[in-house]
C-alpha cells in the first residue's frame, strides 16, 4: 500500500501465453513493478491449458516482485488439466482463486472464473434438455462460489476478480450474438449483495474498457487484446488506484 492510503492495482487478462510471446508480456510485467502494489491476472493465462505453457509463463512471472492474484479462464481448461495448471502457478507464489478469497494490503480479493449464460431477462434458464440445465447449473454454481468468497471477506474494500463478465456493458464492441457466451448477469448479483470497490474481468477481446454494476461499482475489462487496441501508447495493462478508508489505512 502506498503512503497516501491508496492501493494501486494492475490488472490484465487473456495473456494466452505463449500466443502472446515474451516480447509482449514482459513489458507488461516490467511496467507494473514500480507502478502497482498488486497484479491481477484475469484468466486465459495460457493458450491451451497445458503444463508446459503454465511453466513457461511462471518463468516470465519471476520478474514480478509484487503479489499476484489470478483466476483461470476457459483456455486454461482446454487440455482438461486445470488442477495441474493451478498447482504450477500456486507453487510459484501466485494466489490462484477459485471461489476463495485473500486479503492483501487491506484489500480483500474474491475470485472465480465465472461462466456464460447471458444477461437479465434474456439469460438462459434451466428448462428443457439435461444439457441446458447443466449449462445453467454451471453458471449458478460460479455465482454461488463468488458470493461465498465475498461473504468471507471482512475488509473495508472488496475487489472481484473474474474471467467472464458480470455485466453486458463491457462487452459492447463484440458481436451482440455472442454476448451470452462472454458472461452472465448471475455473476453481478453477488457484487451488489456484497458491495465491491471494483471488479476486473477479461474474455471480451473487442469489448469496452469500463462499465458499472447496477449499484454503481466500476467494472473493468482488462483483456490484453482490448488494451492493445485502446491504449496502444503504453503496455497493455490497466492500473487503478483505490482509496483505503482512513481507519484501515492507519491500521
Amino acid at each position: 500500500m502506498t503512503t497516501n492510503g491508496t492501493v494501486r492495482i494492475a490488472a490484465v487478462g487473456d495473456l494466452h501465453f505463449p500466443r502472446f510471446p515474451t516480447a509482449i508480456v514482459q513489458p507488461v510485467f516490467a511496467h507494473v513493478g514500480s507502478r502497482a502494489d498488486i497484479l491481477l491476472l484475469c484468466g486465459d493465462l495460457t493458450d491451451h491449458g497445458t503444463e508446459d505453457e503454465a511453466k513457461l509463463l511462471v518463468r516470465e512471472l519471476a520478474t514480478v516482485k509484487i503479489p499476484i492474484v489470478a483466476v483461470l479462464g476457459n483456455h486454461d481448461y482446454e487440455s482438461g488439466k486445470p488442477e495441474v495448471v493451478t498447482a504450477i502457478f500456486r507453487e510459484a507464489g501466485v494466489h490462484v482463486l477459485d471461489g476463495d478469497s485473500i486479503e492483501i494490503d487491506g484489500v480483500g480479493f474474491a475470485g472465480v472464473k465465472g461462466f456464460a449464460g447471458g444477461f437479465g431477462e434474456r439469460a438462459l434458464q434451466a428448462w428443457g434438455e439435461p444439457s441446458i440445465k447443466a449449462f445453467v447449473h454451471e453458471a449458478v454454481g460460479e455465482a454461488l462460489k463468488l458470493e461465498g468468497a465475498l461473504a468471507k471477506l471482512r475488509t473495508a474494500l472488496r475487489v472481484a476478480v473474474l474471467h467472464y463478465s458480470p455485466i453486458h456493458v463491457t462487452l459492447e464492441g463484440e458481436p451482440p450474438e455472442i454476448y451470452p457466451f462472454l458472461g452472465s448477469s448471475r455473476l453481478e448479483e453477488p457484487l451488489n449483495r456484497y458491495p465491491i470497490a471494483a471488479a476486473f474481468h477479461g474474455h471480451a477481446h473487442r469489448g469496452r474498457l469500463q462499465g458499472r454494476t447496477r449499484d454503481g461499482a466500476p467494472v473493468y475489462n482488462v483483456a490484453l487484446p482490448l488494451l492493445q487496441t485502446m491504449t496502444p501508447e503504453q503496455p497493455p495493462v490497466s492500473i487503478v488506484e483505490l482509496q483505503i478508508p482512513v481507519a484501515e489505512a492507519a491500521a
